[in-house]
């Protein structure tokens, strides 16, 4: 895949709100295939589409890149075939990978996640506004007019602000789709009206912003707009993702028998089902020993 190839994909991606992790070698230690500027998108199944090396640095990135897909972090990766004892430099993280050709790479794994999506629903001054500041605040902020529309399930915010056209079919909407925070543009005393004939459950009533905003005195459109994105904010969950959470990586892993790496679980990697048994490998040259004797390698893992 050219260059121009991996932007276009990465520009698709991104149209298409799906996260990737941008993998770019910036520096490569002879001997290795791959050579700085080389690029690859790690995606959420764990393909991988790009160069940065051979099937076996291609195995460590793909389950660095999937952890930062879990974080929503960055990172310095060295993939090294011998880890120096000394500590990690500050900020790169140093990965061990014995099956190596000899060379050391650091690679630089970006991880791009969609922009928060806010959908706005109707034609007013107030739902442009929002839409305005939304924009202002790098968020990715949909105004829509048709009660029809689907609600993407990475929706984080459904605010309607259509001055009483079609407003119940779009609250409804957007509670059953789960969306987090879900809010009516309208005065106190309508929005009493609105919610108590609204034909929803009782916790998902409680669940809708009404009237929409924190009580901040505004008065203008972009005021109102401001108000509603500061309680958009304060209502997000408060607790930062890890990159590694107690308890473990959100990332399936599991141990090459022959090498004993660790690699993803995933459906681009490499695997060998053996007596109703799956097992997985950071490369071919590990799966194709397991192959010829598998007895040696599992007892050196029941071990």
């Amino acid at each position: 895949m050219t260059t121009t190839e991996l932007r276009a994909h990465a520009d698709r991606l991104h149209r298409d709100r799906v996260p990737y992790v941008l993998a770019t070698v910036v520096r490569a230690e002879r001997p290795t295939s791959a050579k700085p500027g080389d690029s690859a998108l790690v995606l959420p199944d764990g393909s991988i589409d790009g160069f940065v090396g051979g099937v076996c640095a291609e195995s460590t990135v793909r389950l660095e890149g999937l952890r930062l897909l879990a974080s929503g972090e960055s990172e310095l990766l060295r993939v090294t075939p011998a880890a120096a004892g000394s500590p990690a430099p500050e900020g790169v993280r140093v990965v061990e990978n014995p099956c190596l050709s000899g060379g050391t790479l650091e690679i630089f794994l970006e991880a791009v996640i969609p922009p928060v999506l806010v959908r706005v629903f109707g034609d007013s001054p107030i739902a442009r506004a929002i839409a305005q500041v939304g924009a202002a605040l790098d968020l990715d902020v949909q105004n829509d007019v048709d009660p029809a529309l689907a609600v993407a399930a990475d929706t984080t915010a459904v605010v309607v602000a259509a001055h009483g056209r079609d407003e119940a079919p779009v609250l409804r909407a957007a509670l059953a789709a789960g969306v987090p925070y879900v809010a009516l543009v309208a005065s106190p005393k309508r929005s009493a009206a609105v919610l108590a004939e609204l034909d929803v459950a009782g916790d998902d009533r409680a669940r809708v912003h009404a009237p929409a905003g924190l009580d901040i005195g505004a008065r203008t459109p972009h005021e109102i707009a401001l108000s509603i994105y500061a309680e958009i904010v304060a209502c997000r969950p408060r607790a930062a993702v890890p990159a590694e959470p107690a308890g473990g990586s959100p990332v399936a892993e599991a141990l090459d028998p022959v090498c004993g790496m660790t690699v993803a679980v995933s459906p681009a990697g490499l695997s060998l089902a053996h007596k109703g048994v799956d097992w997985y490998f950071c490369g071919t040259g590990c799966r194709e020993a397991f192959r010829d004797a598998p007895d040696r390698y599992l007892a050196t893992v029941r071990a």
